[in-house]
């Protein structure tokens, strides 16, 4: 049995097992890299094998041992192949890291019934398939951690999202659940990771079916504070981490006024549909995807640099969702005391 200093969970992890889904670009990617510096032996799971090599011989070259396997999320079979594989590389797996994840925006009615069910297999169930996989070994050893990458959408739902909104928010109530019912095991660790909107070339591969060019809504984060959270989570595991300003607003402001909150989001966004370049639709890399470039960044960093009026725009917003809360709970907390 491994000492307690060498397990994760500790600030050690040299040569620790890291699985990471999704690894092919954006914050996968990163967090291979990420975890690549402190000489971890990586298994990098992703649909597409040539951007998957890349991104391996980037780990080696950073001193880690790292090796592909191709795994399509959906398929449970070959998910539980990727745990095996890794079993068989290294004999244990200390980290499992559920990352892999796509989008697909329009009217709901009006997106084929397919796009949506491929978003919830990817999102939801691929992240369903990962734990099932790894938690016999999880188990046997008597530690690990597993971190879900959910995103801010587990908090604040997304109109013409719809089928994105419920893998999040199912996502939410998976970790939960599974946290609790893995309370016995003390050595095993459920985190969950919320990152506001990440500078990633997912959106450009996103299904769209909205007639309108989609692009992230800024501020977009850099995806290497993910993949840094992703390493301090396997080092001291926690159960919650929001990652980014914008995100714990919006989580604040749905928790205060939600039907406000999602009403005026889907003005938002109408307004730019309304505006934006036209498009023709696309199921994008939704069921299949042959593209060998592997990035870390989408390029939006440039595009959205915040003016001074639009920080301070988020500031003033963030202050008066504080207030409204402390004003809500002291009608509330009065209430009661008249009650009294």
């Amino acid at each position: 049995m491994k000492k307690r200093e060498d397990r994760p969970g500790t600030k050690y992890l040299h040569q620790k097992t890291v699985v990471i889904t999704g690894a092919s670009s954006g914050a996968g990617m990163a967090a291979a890299l990420e975890f690549a510096k402190y000489r971890c032996t990586l298994v990098l799971a992703a649909r597409r094998t040539e951007a998957l090599d890349k991104v391996v011989a980037q780990c080696r070259d950073l001193g880690a041992t790292a090796i592909a396997v191709k795994t399509d999320v959906t398929n449970a079979g070959e998910v539980h192949r990727l745990a095996a594989a890794a079993i068989d590389y290294s004999g244990n797996i200390d980290v499992w890291v559920n990352n892999a994840g796509v989008l697909a925006a329009g009217d709901f009615d009006s997106t084929p019934l397919e796009v949506h069910d491929q978003v919830i297999r990817t999102n939801l169930m691929g992240y369903l398939h990962g734990a099932h996989a790894v938690l016999p070994y999880f188990k046997q050893q008597r530690y690990g951690v597993l971190i879900n990458n959910i995103s801010v959408g587990g908090w604040m739902p997304v109109p013409y999202g719809a089928a994105y909104s419920a893998s999040k928010f199912g996502l939410r109530g998976f970790s939960e659940a599974l946290r609790g019912e893995l309370s016995k095991w003390p050595g095993i660790h459920i985190c969950e990771l919320y990152p506001a909107f990440l500078d990633t070339p997912g959106i450009q591969h996103a299904g769209n079916f909205t007639g309108s060019v989609l692009k992230p809504a800024p501020p977009v984060y850099d995806p290497r504070k993910v993949a840094r959270a992703m390493v301090r989570l396997a080092q001291r595991p926690r159960r919650s981490t929001t990652i980014g300003g914008v995100a714990t607003l919006l989580r604040l402001s749905h928790f205060v006024t939600p039907t406000l909150t999602v009403a005026i989001t889907a003005k938002v966004m109408e307004a730019y549909f309304r505006q934006a370049a036209p498009v023709s639709s696309t199921t994008g890399n939704l069921f299949y995807s042959d593209d060998a470039q592997t990035l870390v960044d989408g390029g939006w960093k440039e595009e959205f640099k915040p003016s001074r009026k639009t920080v301070a725009a988020a500031v003033l917003a963030g202050a008066l969702a504080t207030g409204l809360l402390i004003w809500r709970q002291t009608r509330k907390d009065s209430a009661v005391a008249q009650k009294i």
